[in-house]
């Protein structure tokens, strides 16, 4: 069995001076960002590897998830994953070395959003949404580089926002 979290990074500024790939995560994102972290620090298996966007704000959302993981991953920035088509950020995962038995994918909308809707054979509260500093947790039988759509189960989809409101996750 394979893990799969999915983590939009968190709210980041409209605009940067330095161009989109430049935008910092606002206050609200920072604390976002944390709150997740904290919740993904709940799970297990805890990530393995991590491949992030080299964007700003993914690097910006990683630094708030590396502390709270009990055991420090090994960590990849991926030029691939910036504002990444599905079948790219799916290419990307077949090629996770087998010994991973888990992965966070830290990106971008819209392709992370069809991403995970297309891995999924139902994609519950995917369907509509997949907010900033949200996180999916996908399991997968077999290999990373058998991975194909509709070949993963959604265990869970948590959003930063519904943290702060002290609700329950929501799963599948």
């Amino acid at each position: 069995m394979k893990t799969l979290y999915l983590l939009r990074h968190a709210k980041a500024e409209s605009q940067s001076a330095s161009g989109d790939a430049g935008r910092k995560l606002t206050k609200l994102g920072r604390k976002s960002a944390e709150a997740i972290a904290a919740f993904l620090a709940g799970l297990a298996p805890a990530p393995a590897l991590v491949l992030c966007s080299p964007a700003l704000r993914t690097r910006e959302t990683l630094e708030r998830v590396l502390p709270a993981l009990q055991r420090r991953p090994l960590v990849a920035l991926e030029d691939a994953i910036y504002l990444a088509e599905p079948e790219a950020l799916l290419r990307l995962l077949r090629e996770t070395p087998e010994a991973m038995a888990s992965l966070l994918l830290i990106g971008h909308n819209p392709g992370l959003h069809e991403l995970a809707v297309r891995l999924v054979a139902d994609p519950g509260p995917l369907a509509t949404e997949f907010p900033t500093a949200a996180l999916a947790v996908l399991r997968l039988e077999g290999e990373w580089a058998a991975l194909r759509w509709r070949g993963a189960t959604l265990s869970l989809f948590q959003t930063a926002d519904s943290l702060s409101r002290d609700r329950a996750p929501r799963g599948a």
